[in-house]
């Protein structure tokens, strides 16, 4: 018999097919009976439950946490925390956790695409409901509430309620104002940017094939720009070096020396790196007949071509920019200390400064320590994750946030790569060796670290996959 407060509704009664819903503290619990001559099924849904039991026996409302973002610093916050301690509800425009290291893979069929993503749901959330696929456009400290538009439908506007806020937005690619670069170059920090490299790259060279296309526009096609020399630049183009030699060549055998790829940094390309690496990767890229390195600066990008600092004019048919980070709309909207970068200022403990209630957190590339200048790569936004989630959940800020870089990879193509660490500052085919070990134990789950090497091995064996679609 149903309790206060229930429903029975019988809908079809020659198949004895019953729906009970019974009303908990608002919450409904849903029973749905299937019933048949062979077997009965029950599918339960229980609610979300809105208290737990502190270390003294007595029973709490669970806090609820928003994170913001899935890049690094927040989906490692939203895989350490204590999700008994909190409803973590998470806030981003993409629905999966990219592991970039390997992005600029997937432009030439390397890697695909869905071998280095990982569904952030597969993590768990206590209600289905607590994933949003949406974008912060406002922060309300006083109400501390967090305002969304939906990215599936940009006139849903909604408010969420938090006790504790964490700020993982990430950050743009900056483009220091350089006419044309928003409207014809691409860049490289998504899924959907790497896709539509491919594309292009896979296009050019379609058309570079077909009838009435003269010399002088085959060159335009097949020639690519890489604005910017740090690791995502460099090992961009030397996974086009690997594409052009190994797949290229068989594919494609006379527009093979027509290809040329042109890197353009202003000083020296990774920079980060120990100047011997720097070298080393400088005299493997200069040694490849249809690769340059050239020093200088672009002032202009055009649909067909770049204009360098010295007037000269470059035709291409594929731009890629990576020459560092500016911060997002809702980075700049926030009315907090910010760094000459517009990064978020924060203490020792990640607190966002000039917040008073020390309920606003902030990581990874959105932000920066007070006096720290740390890099924004992965393995800070990883690691502040890793402390800020187990500082919540042990509600223990009593000791700083400390970062000891565990060291840099960059693969230059040609199965060689530069690692420079601590212990070990070296070059060459066992760097290589490294280099993909090192990723492929950091992947975010074991189907990652299953399909990686697969996708690896089907290279090899057959090739990249050229398909366009």
């Amino acid at each position: 018999m149903l309790g206060k407060g229930s429903i029975l509704v019988r809908l079809c009664k020659a198949r004895s097919f019953y729906v009970y819903m019974q009303q908990f503290d608002s919450n409904p619990v849903v029973y749905t009976s299937f019933c048949t001559r062979k077997s009965v099924r029950l599918l339960v849904t229980e609610p979300s439950k809105q208290h737990y039991t502190t270390e003294d026996g007595t029973s709490s409302r669970r806090p609820i946490l928003v994170i913001l973002g899935t890049g690094w610093g927040s989906y490692s916050v939203l895989k350490t925390i204590d999700k008994k301690r909190f409803d973590v509800i998470v806030v981003s425009p993409r629905n999966h956790f990219l592991f970039t290291p390997l992005l600029c893979s997937t432009t030439v069929g390397t890697l695909e695409f869905r071998s280095i993503i990982e569904p952030v749901r597969n993590t768990g959330f206590r209600n289905p409901s607590h994933f949003h696929q949406a974008e912060a456009i406002k922060l309300n400290p006083k109400d501390q509430t967090i305002t969304c538009r939906s990215t599936l439908e940009n006139s849903k506007v909604y408010d969420i309620s938090y006790d504790k806020l964490v700020i993982g937005v990430g950050a743009l690619s900056n483009t220091f104002n350089v006419p044309g670069v928003k409207e014809h170059a691409f860049f490289l920090k998504e899924i959907s940017d790497a896709r539509a490299i491919r594309n292009r790259i896979l296009s050019n060279f379609e058309l570079a094939l077909q009838p009435g296309t003269c010399l002088s526009e085959k060159k335009r096609l097949l020639h690519i720009v890489i604005v910017g020399g740090g690791p995502t630049g460099v090992e961009f183009g030397a996974e086009l070096y690997d594409f052009v030699k190994q797949d290229v060549s068989r594919l494609f055998k006379e527009e093979q020396l027509l290809v040329r790829v042109s890197l353009i940094e202003g000083r020296k390309i990774l920079s980060a790196f120990n100047q011997r690496l720097q070298q080393y990767a400088e005299k493997k890229i200069k040694a490849r007949g249809q690769m340059e390195l050239i020093q200088s600066n672009v002032t202009d990008v055009k649909a067909d071509s770049v204009v360098l600092q010295d007037g000269s004019v470059l035709p291409c048919g594929l731009v890629v920019w990576s020459t560092g980070l500016a911060p997002r709309p809702f980075t700049q909207s926030l009315d907090v200390p910010k760094t000459n970068a517009g990064q978020i200022l924060t203490d020792s403990t990640l607190r966002v400064k000039g917040d008073t209630s020390g309920n606003i957190f902030a990581l990874g590339d959105c932000a920066d320590i007070e006096g720290q200048g740390l890099p924004c790569t992965a393995q800070v936004a990883e690691r502040q994750g890793r402390y800020l989630a187990q500082c919540l959940s042990k509600d223990d800020f009593s000791q700083p946030f400390e970062y000891r870089s565990m060291g840099m990879l960059a693969y230059v193509g040609d199965y060689k790569a530069v690692s420079d660490t601590p212990a070990l500052k070296t070059q060459g085919f066992n760097s290589w060796v490294l280099w993909r070990s090192a990723y492929l134990t950091r992947l975010g789950s074991w189907r990652l670290r299953m399909q990686v090497p697969i996708d690896w091995t089907k290279t090899l064996l057959f090739g990249r996959d050229i398909s366009r679609f």
